[in-house]
């Protein structure tokens, strides 16, 4: 362990070790997603108090720890993944009944979002024991971030999209419909193909996240459609994981709203000039908007 995070442990100690940190209770801890400073001190210290930590892939989280000064032995880590986690559960439920507190993280970031978790989290809840969250660097919120989303409505998480080409392309063609910010994560063998899907999007904006918190973080905005050659122009922009905000669309202008703005600027303004303003302001076709200045003018 370096010399910073010995000063940070002790710092975490400081910080939260007069905090009530009960027995029998899932911690569910979120870790770096690539930068390690980006742990919280309260994380630091409760990884370094609980009897057991869960995870993903041991030996990931043997490496995290230890950078960390933490090393545990093999016994007090526990495989938690999408092939075990039914079984798994029982085992930290058990221990729970033992008294003992156990910590859960996932490979990186906050657990149990497109991740092994979630089924954990809900054996214990339904054994009666405590789930206490531990907040921390995440890619979903991270990305969003730097976005520059702009919409008022919000946003949808929906992870990963599926694998199979006609799958996907059903759940793109449910995005196109969707006025939200869409928030999706990928995988580099599958960046391409997702690119390729997206395409059909056109000019709605993507602002693309790989590699976020490392040395080599890049975020890029543009349209859907030009996603596939922004990919294919350097090799390394398809290492790394993704995460991809698809920005809300455009609000269309509701029925009537182009004519109701054409009656208040045609007797202010000549007709071209008042169609191009009002296209420009309800985002309506300006050939419709040019027919209805017409009719309001003759009637």
């Amino acid at each position: 362990m370096s010399v910073s995070f010995a000063k940070a442990l002790e710092a975490a100690h400081d910080a939260a070790g007069s905090q009530n940190h009960p027995a029998s209770t899932l911690y569910v801890v979120a870790t770096p997603i690539g930068n390690l400073a980006d742990i919280s001190l309260r994380a630091l210290h409760v990884l370094s108090r609980v009897d057991a930590v869960a995870c993903e892939d041991t030996r990931h989280t043997q490496q995290l720890l230890r950078a960390y000064g933490l090393d545990r032995p093999g016994s007090q880590l526990l495989a938690v993944h999408q092939h075990n986690e039914t079984q798994a559960a029982q085992n930290v439920i058990t221990r729970l009944g033992q008294g003992e507190r156990v910590a859960y993280v996932s490979d990186a970031g906050t657990p149990a979002i497109s991740d092994p978790g979630a089924r954990l989290v809900n054996a214990v809840r339904q054994a009666g024991y405590r789930v206490l969250p531990l907040p921390g660097a995440s890619s979903v919120t991270t990305a969003l971030s730097a976005s520059g989303m702009t919409g008022d409505d919000g946003f949808v998480f929906a992870g990963f999209l599926p694998s199979k080409s006609a799958e996907r392309a059903r759940a793109v063609q449910t995005l196109a419909v969707e006025s939200r910010a869409v928030v999706l994560l990928e995988a580099p063998h599958r960046i391409e193909a997702l690119a390729q899907a997206l395409s059909v999007l056109g000019e709605r904006p993507i602002t693309v996240g790989r590699e976020l918190t490392k040395q080599f973080e890049q975020i890029e905005t543009l349209s859907a459609q030009a996603l596939p050659g922004w990919l294919a122009e350097k090799p390394e922009r398809q290492r790394g994981e993704f995460v991809l905000v698809l920005h809300d669309a455009p609000v269309p202008a509701s029925a009537g709203e182009g004519l109701r703005v054409l009656q208040v600027l045609l007797p202010e303004l000549p007709l071209k000039t008042a169609v191009k303003l009002a296209a420009e302001i309800t985002g309506e076709s300006k050939n419709e908007l040019y027919d209805k200045a017409l009719a309001l003018k003759n009637g």
